[in-house]
């Protein structure tokens, strides 16, 4: 990692933490959090090969969390600025003191017990910079896009593709004694090619990100892939009102992975917004269905050695089974619920679901068998999931199936069902397995939704 990329170095920032935390305790207050970053990137897109637009971001900022009183007495302020200067520190520190005076109390709030804080954060080697020029970012980017108007004379226009690299660095310290922090990076490449002409018009995309810009998908193959998806859509139909199974896409069943995690996290639990209350220790899926959180996946998108409290990660069982063995609880939402943080403020690291059933051999074509007939599910529209009742209704395109052949393309569609079933009911998980931010999954099969059609 070149440190030269930034303009503060990692010990730098800690400095600038002592001191910020050092205010905060002689203007009384009775604990202090505060969070310092850096940052700089570039993201240049292009479309119909003229470039429409190169941004380029270098940023900096402190985030102060001050806190007052104890036990169930304790009132916060926050405030932030992005001038480093030692009166500018003051200032912050004030500002945030002064906004927690004038706040209700809250019995939760606070920082984390110190039993629960990373003492010793393992390097997960997170942050490989690319320093590309903007001239090199658009000659990347026209290429992705030559590729997908190469494949097919039907690939009228393009949204555009785009290049964006970004890396960055923080340190996160507390009054607790925590201190600790460590350089990121991600980078991506994108097209969205459109094939056919006036109201016989599709759009598909895709992507590739990484962490390490060598790891990146080769841009002939983005374009092209993006141009062959788009190029499939064309000619797509309706269908009229049916039930049957639905094969939600790799890229598509991260999305269900998140819902459940968003059933099973603190803000909805405690606040008695989710269809999985009390779920703990019961079957909310069939027995063949695990998850597994890993957050220290050397050079994982979703690693990280602590949460953003500063609470230790861990590696853990979330389904086994079938059956839920943890939440995602930051500080607070564990006090709410009465229960132990599991360092998940800021979201889930690294989640995976498989079902035991899975073989190797399950990739996608062998899931379009199993699916037999009913309808593959390669885009959503909407948000459509009621957290409180578990309702799902999603407007969504995809492709119509028989007998394990895509017979054609489908769209102006609805499906329909309810999470606590569908988690149910599903019948497998693929090994045409993919990364969406932190979640990692294959194709996922649900035995049976309504498709509301014309």
């Amino acid at each position: 990692m070149k440190q030269a990329i930034f303009t503060h170095t990692q010990d730098q920032l800690k400095e600038i933490a002592r001191d910020v935390l050092r205010f905060a305790q002689e203007k009384g207050a009775s604990d202090a959090v505060v969070e310092i970053s850096e940052g700089e990137g570039l993201s240049v897109t292009v479309r119909k090969a003229q470039v429409e637009t190169i941004e380029q971001n270098k940023d900096k900022g402190i985030g102060v969390t001050v806190y007052l009183g104890q036990g169930k007495a304790i009132r916060r302020g926050n405030a932030s600025t992005s001038d480093f200067s030692t009166q500018s520190l003051r200032d912050t520190v004030d500002a945030a003191y002064n906004i927690a005076r004038f706040t209700a109390e809250d019995d939760c709030a606070g920082l984390p017990d110190e039993e629960f804080l990373e003492t010793h954060p393992q390097d997960l080697q997170l942050c490989y910079p690319w320093t590309v020029s903007a001239e090199k970012a658009v000659e990347i980017a026209k290429k992705i896009e030559a590729a997908a108007f190469a494949v097919d004379k039907r690939i009228t226009n393009s949204e555009g593709a785009n290049v964006h690299t970004q890396q960055s660095h923080f340190v996160l310290a507390n009054s607790r004694g925590f201190m600790g922090g460590y350089p990121y990076s991600r980078h991506s490449l994108s097209v969205s090619p459109i094939a056919g002409k006036g109201s016989n018009m599709q759009r598909d995309d895709w992507y590739s990100s990484e962490r390490n810009s060598q790891h990146l998908a080769k841009p002939e193959a983005i374009g092209r892939y993006a141009a062959e998806r788009a190029l499939s859509r064309l000619h797509a139909r309706k269908l009229d009102t049916r039930k049957c199974p639905v094969l939600f896409e790799a890229p598509i069943a991260a999305g269900l992975l998140g819902a459940f995690v968003q059933a099973v996290s603190g803000g909805a639990l405690y606040r008695k917004s989710s269809f999985l209350l009390d779920s703990l220790g019961t079957e909310v899926f069939g027995s063949d269905i695990q998850i597994v959180e890993d957050p220290h996946l050397l050079g994982g998108v979703g690693s990280a050695p602590f949460d953003e409290e500063g609470v230790k990660t861990y590696r853990r069982e979330v389904v086994k089974d079938g059956v839920v063995q943890g939440y995602f609880l930051s500080t607070y939402s564990a006090r709410k619920l009465g229960m132990k943080t599991t360092g998940n403020a800021g979201g889930s690291h690294n989640l995976q679901i498989t079902s035991v059933n899975t073989k190797p051999s399950d990739n996608f074509k062998a899931m379009l068998k199993k699916l037999d007939t009913g309808l593959l599910v390669t885009e959503l529209m909407g948000q459509g999931v009621n957290y409180v009742t578990g309702d799902y209704s999603r407007g969504a395109s995809g492709y119509w199936v028989e007998r394990g052949i895509i017979q054609y393309p489908v769209e102006e569609i609805t499906i329909a069902g309810n999470m606590k079933e569908m988690l149910k009911d599903i019948v497998a998980i693929g090994s045409d397995t993919l990364i969406r931010g932190t979640k990692k999954t294959g194709s996922i099969l649900i035995g049976n939704m309504t498709i509301a059609g014309s």
